[in-house]
């Protein structure tokens, strides 16, 4: 017998409640999408009070752009991160990247969802391996903000996000074989960066 699967959402039947000034359709629009969308926003910028702001700014984009969704052209999920990513892409050029990275390792508690290490342990961590790895989180940070941007974000959303290379080219706006390279070279650079980081560390 086969199992029952999850009832899929029509995101696009929530979007047209929106559109008609349904408060309860909008609530659980950014219900579903706050994690992803903060999430992004964190590992682009490394800074919690940054991410927190971008989020709004991302959703009263959303807003007032719903009535450009269309299903035709893909998922509510790539429109979103879509969005996300050209308003992040619109900061960091207004920005030139000038932020201060003192702030890394606050507001990992805010960002459980970014934690796929915790997925791998059945039990509590000790204080020790806690700390372990929220120094590792913190050197990954700091790597992944010295990465270029074309290479970052491209990481970000296939390892972070887990979007399919699909995905990620409609998010872009490139083919899918360039979605690939920069991973590649994303992960290589990031890979040298933290080999750099340990070196310094030991």
């Amino acid at each position: 017998m086969d199992q029952a699967r999850p009832i899929e959402v029509d995101w696009s039947q929530t979007v047209r409640r929106c559109m008609d000034g349904d408060s309860a359709a909008w609530a659980e629009l950014v219900r579903s999408h706050h994690k992803r969308v903060y999430g992004l926003c964190y590992r682009f910028t490394g800074s919690p009070t940054d991410a927190e702001d971008l989020t709004q700014d991302v959703f009263l984009k959303i807003y007032s752009n719903l009535t450009s969704f269309d299903t035709t052209r893909g998922s509510l999920q790539v429109w979103i991160t879509t969005m996300t990513r050209n308003l992040l892409v619109d900061n960091f050029r207004r920005t030139k990247n000038l932020r201060a990275t003192g702030s890394l390792d606050d507001g990992w508690d805010q960002a459980e969802e970014l934690r796929p290490v915790d997925r791998l342990v059945g039990r509590e961590p000790s204080p020790h391996e806690m700390a372990a790895r929220k120094e590792l989180e913190k050197m990954v940070q700091e790597a992944l903000s010295r990465v270029s941007v074309e290479l970052r974000e491209a990481v970000i959303l296939r390892d972070l996000q887990d979007m399919d290379y699909k995905e990620i080219a409609q998010v872009l706006g490139i083919p899918e074989g360039t979605v690939k390279s920069r991973i590649s070279r994303g992960r290589a650079e990031l890979a040298r960066l933290l080999e750099r980081s340990k070196r310094e560390v030991m």
